[in-house]
């Protein structure tokens, strides 16, 4: 169960897909899956959001065997991409798979790694295959240069609408319009599918092992499992846990904690602040979407520290508080209760 592949193949290969691999909060997502066929090997990866698939045609060496895929976890893909950049990109490499492992033997030295044959991973020619074959009853094919489409990585939530094979492809946000235009085909940028009935032909041996019933609501895609993760960097999911536990702490307060004062002013208190931290993210994504997005993962990287206190201690000094006299009362305040349960 092995292929072969140049340094410089596996290094593009893994690069045309890696922006697409999805968070460590859903483990099956969270790398790049290689997976071989008798004709290619492919690299796949998603975000539960975006799906994307690259290819290398085997050698007639390669063929013919068992196809196989395993997932290469995301942790490993650094230390996987420095080995590469080791070697001249015309050394061979050699990738094999047994039972938890994947073995990378290179011209001078191997890498080997752990991986989980019991994550499933999605359906992932049948996803496409849908949405191509869906596709197949269209016009408008035209090419475009990705490198334009990542100007419009702008912060906003973006609605495109392709106009023809020879015209711009639009693109809407709220206080946003643009266009880009299509690759010209005049020899400069050359485009191995001329039209979508040779893009689709091209990609038959590969679609056609999937299923036709599989779909972006496979259970792989459903929402993230945060059980064993506290802190997220995306703004949306952010404002959610806000809201989640602004909701919870009304209800707990509503509850059994009516009788417990402490219990429920710290319910109330709880409350107050998620909600209150809501309403600021949220206006602060409106007015500026990049800035929201900055704040999120810079405060997620405190959270991940843990020293919430010292940041917070530093954060009233800097703002001209008195921090020390706070302490100060909230011991007083201590020692006045303990004096009065005694």
């Amino acid at each position: 169960m092995s292929v072969t592949i140049n340094a410089r193949q596996l290094q593009l290969l893994l690069d045309k897909i890696a922006n697409h691999m999805g968070s460590e909060y859903t483990e099956a997502l969270h790398g790049i899956r290689l997976d071989i066929d008798t004709k290619y090997l492919y690299a796949v990866a998603s975000d539960r959001f975006t799906i994307a698939a690259a290819r290398y045609q085997l050698s007639a060496n390669d063929q013919p065997q068992e196809p196989w895929a395993r997932t290469i976890p995301g942790a490993y893909l650094r230390s996987i991409r420095e080995w590469i950049d080791t070697m001249k990109g015309a050394g061979l490499i050699t990738i094999s798979a047994a039972k938890d492992r994947l073995l990378f033997e290179g011209p001078q030295t191997d890498l080997s790694i752990t991986v989980s044959t019991s994550l499933e991973f999605p359906d992932w020619r049948g996803v496409l295959r849908k949405h191509v074959e869906d596709a197949a009853n269209g016009t408008s094919f035209p090419a475009l240069n990705s490198s334009f489409l990542a100007r419009f990585n702008n912060g906003d939530v973006l609605r495109a609408r392709m106009t023809a094979d020879d015209k711009p492809l639009l693109v809407f946000a709220n206080d946003f319009l643009g266009a880009q235009m299509p690759v010209r085909h005049a020899g400069i940028y050359p485009c191995k599918d001329e039209s979508f009935t040779d893009a689709h032909q091209d990609w038959l041996w590969t679609l056609a092992a999937g299923s036709k019933a599989a779909d972006l609501d496979d259970p792989v895609f459903a929402e993230e499992d945060r059980s064993r993760y506290d802190v997220t960097t995306d703004v949306r999911e952010t404002g959610e846990t806000l809201l989640h536990t602004a909701l919870l702490s009304v209800w707990d307060m509503n509850g059994k904690s009516k009788d417990k004062p402490d219990e429920f002013l710290a319910h109330c208190l709880s409350a107050v602040h998620a909600w209150m931290a809501h309403r600021y993210l949220d206006a602060l994504y409106n007015a500026d979407p990049r800035a929201a997005q900055a704040v999120v993962a810079e405060t997620a990287g405190d959270l991940e520290d843990g020293e919430i206190g010292e940041f917070a201690w530093e954060a009233a000094e800097k703002a001209g508080f008195d921090p020390q006299k706070w302490h100060d009362d909230y011991e007083a305040r201590k020692a006045e209760q303990a004096a009065a349960a005694a």
